[in-house]
């Protein structure tokens, strides 16, 4: 005998896997619904799409960090604050490649490198292309953040087989200004045309508990869904706030907005991972788990971030054990 509750639940999957056409007022009216009724909808996509209890984890590495002269008002590795994070070279090859390996040995599928440049030079290029050709040759997913990309760079990037590049949009087109001045949202545009013109796949989201209204997030969602194909990653990340950045004084964000942005992005970007990112280090088990049940299939492994700390990988481990989660093969 079919239940009520079995009715509905098919009811509102088939509802959620027509085509849509997102309307602001209509993503605005999706975030802020009960929140018992947003988390039904967003795991009812998540377990059509993925396996609900399966996790992708990916290491982040900062390969070469601080004296970025962007003004990004959330940023410690921008050299326009002062945050008391040194600049550094870019770190040797044998370096990276052994944080590789321990990564892949602690089960990381993808290993993601940042550097603090707006944009990267062409002899920053020739240093970087072995370290993604190493990671390859681990077996391991290879993803970068190195800022602007002209087509050219793009494509060097391609040829020496790079899976993701990160290039965030940060927040809505209209709160933007308020937080950086130094590039443009349509730069960033540009950027991940580039990227997808070559064949790359996008790794773009945003951070939000900067100031921003409930409006600011929805267009940013609405943004990324608008791209001409919706990024294959979406890390959806919390402001860790810097002593010495601008924005080391704004308000705490309640941790149900994280929440509600991981269901929202699942159910308007249903076959992409959306990754719980910086800020995660803050959060309770009870509110991860509430992302994870949400839509969120992919983390950040390990005790680092760029500059900022993430949980460590035993606790990581610990809580997947509690929640009956486990790592994705890929």
């Amino acid at each position: 005998m079919t239940s009520a509750v079995g009715v509905q639940a098919r009811t509102e999957i088939k509802k959620i896997r027509e085509p849509k056409v997102w309307s602001l007022g209509a993503v605005v009216a999706l975030l802020e619904q009960p929140i018992n009724d947003l988390l039904f909808k967003a795991h009812s996509v998540h377990r059509l799409k993925f396996n609900p209890n399966e996790v992708q984890l990916s290491t982040l590495l900062n390969i070469k960090t601080g004296g970025c002269p962007e003004d990004c008002a959330y940023c410690p590795q921008s050299a326009r604050y002062d945050t008391g994070v040194e600049t550094e070279t870019l770190l040797d090859a044998e370096t990276v490649l052994q944080a590789a390996k321990k990564a892949k040995a602690s089960g990381a599928t993808r290993f993601c490198m940042g550097a603090a440049w707006r944009s990267p030079k062409e002899r920053d290029l020739n240093k970087v292309i072995p370290l993604i050709k190493a990671i390859k040759g681990l077996g391991m997913e290879s993803c970068v953040t190195l800022g602007m990309l002209s087509p050219t760079q793009a494509e060097r990037l391609k040829r020496a087989g790079l899976d993701y590049y990160n290039h965030n949009l940060d927040t809505s087109p209209d709160y933007y200004g308020e937080v950086i001045t130094t590039r443009t949202y349509q730069d960033r545009l540009d950027t991940l045309g580039h990227v997808r013109d070559v064949g790359i796949n996008v790794c773009c989201g945003g951070i939000i508990g900067m100031g921003e209204t409930n409006v600011d997030r929805a267009e940013l969602l609405l943004s990324l869904v608008n791209l001409p194909e919706p990024p294959e990653s979406v890390p959806i990340n919390a402001l860790v706030k810097v002593q010495g950045t601008p924005l080391d004084n704004v308000a705490d964000i309640d941790p149900l907005d994280i929440v509600r942005m991981v269901a929202t992005a699942r159910i308007m970007m249903p076959n992409s991972y959306v990754r719980l990112s910086a800020g995660r280090e803050e959060m309770t088990e009870e509110a991860q788990a509430l992302c994870f049940f949400a839509g969120a299939n992919s983390i950040f492994y390990g005790e680092q971030l760029l500059t900022t700390p993430n949980p460590l990988a035993d606790r990581d481990r610990a809580l997947f054990a509690k929640l009956g989660l486990k790592a994705s093969a890929s």
